[in-house]
This record gives structure tokens, C-alpha cells and sequence, in this order.
């Protein structure tokens, strides 16, 4: 089921130029109709609202949770937007994030903000091959914490290596839930309502066939 705010972001990821349209290699080595790059929420008002759609999923989803985490580099600013945009809905959540080498002076260590600790909320912009899914549960666990689910801003709902999507094999191998913004069904739906960008709705639904998964 669509949401609201699904329809809502990808229009919003279209405006921003974060969802393009064309012919794009994929790390799979795929040709892709779309690309989808969280580097182009580039200014405050942007990201502002791109950690507001990341509250509303996370307030959707009832998703039980102590404390957010973002992984370097592009899930620290994620998180500290995210935690603010939940505290401005009325859940104040504590926030942490790692370095990516181990600070030896000042308070020292690899993480910086609240203490690790509880159900963990992974806060990342997509999941590709999930390595930083991995690492992230690894920095959790090691801090005596534990994983809770994982937050992106967009599934693709595309085969990994295997039968299943990338999003699927972080479910099955952390048997955590993973909470998209949207999905490839949501930017379906809205290429089919947008005149404008139509044109564009046969190449994805061709590349959805061959390599879609079901959500």
C-alpha cells in the first residue's frame, strides 16, 4: 500500500534532481532507467525535509526503538536530521554515529553522541550490497546493544545475487525489519500519474520485470 508521504517524497526526489531518469551502470553491472543519489538533498531546507519523510516512515512503521544510529559518512547527517525531525513530532530519541578511524585523543573512540545502548535504529540513505548494514550491526553488537531495523529512503526491489533483494537478505540475515521512505511500486505509481515524466514509465517497468522482486 502506498502511503501518502511515499508519493510525496518521490515527487519531491524528482524536483531535487535525486531521482534521475536515463541509462545509469549499476554496481551489479545493470543498466538502470533511474538512479537514485541522497547526495542531492544538498542544502538545509532539503534535508530538512528529507529527515522529516524519514519520521513520518519511522512513526508509520510502530517500529519499537531506543536510540538512532547513522553510519559514515552519509547516515550522519541522516540521523542528527532524522532525530530532529522526530523531536519537532513529539519523540525525543537520542542519536550516535560512528568515525571512521578511531579518535586516540580528546573523549577518544569510534562513536560520538549518546551512549549505544537498547534497540538500535539504523538510519542509511539506500541498501546496495547491505556492507554498511553489516558494519553498522557489527559497531552495535559490539557495544552490548542490539539491531532493531534499518531506515532508507528508497527500496529499488531488485535482485542481489540471489532470488532475493538486497533489502530481503538484510531482513533474513539480521531478522530485522527494514523501513523504505518508498519503493520502486511507489515511483511506478507516480511516473503513471506525471505527465511530465511518463515517457520514463516503460523503461522502469521493463527493468522491474527482468530484476524486480516482490515486496
Amino acid at each position: 500500500m502506498t502511503l501518502d508521504f511515499s508519493r510525496d517524497f518521490i515527487r519531491f526526489a524528482c524536483e531535487r534532481a535525486a531521482l534521475r531518469f536515463g541509462e545509469f551502470k549499476t554496481k551489479a553491472g545493470r543498466l538502470s532507467p533511474y538512479f537514485f543519489n541522497a547526495g542531492s538533498f544538498d542544502d538545509g531546507a532539503s534535508l530538512a525535509r528529507l529527515c522529516d519523510f524519514y519520521a513520518r516512515a519511522i512513526l508509520a512503521s510502530g517500529l519499537g526503538f531506543d536510540i538512532l544510529f547513522g553510519p559514515a559518512y552519509k547516515g550522519i547527517p541522516l540521523v542528527a536530521g532524522t532525530a530532529m525531525a522526530l523531536a519537532q513530532k513529539g519523540r525525543n530519541a537520542p542519536f550516535c554515529f560512528n568515525r571512521k578511524e578511531a579518535k586516540d585523543h580528546g573523549e577518544g573512540g569510534l562513536l560520538v553522541g549518546a551512549p549505544l545502548q537498547g534497540r538500535v535504529l539504523i538510519i542509511d540513505d539506500v541498501i546496495s550490497a547491505g556492507t554498511s548494514v553489516r558494519e553498522s550491526v557489527d559497531i552495535i553488537r559490539a557495544a552490548g546493544a542490539r539491531p532493531a531495523g534499518v531506515v532508507i529512503a528508497l527500496d529499488r526491489m531488485e535482485r542481489g545475487t540471489t532470488a532475493l533483494s538486497a533489502v530481503q537478505e538484510v531482513e533474513q540475515s539480521f531478522a530485522v525489519p527494514v523501513i523504505s521512505v518508498a519503493c520502486l511500486d511507489d515511483l511506478i505509481g507516480y511516473l503513471g500519474a506525471s505527465p511530465e515524466l511518463q515517457q520514463n514509465l516503460d523503461a522502469v517497468r521493463r527493468y522491474r520485470a527482468e530484476y524486480g522482486v516482490k515486496r
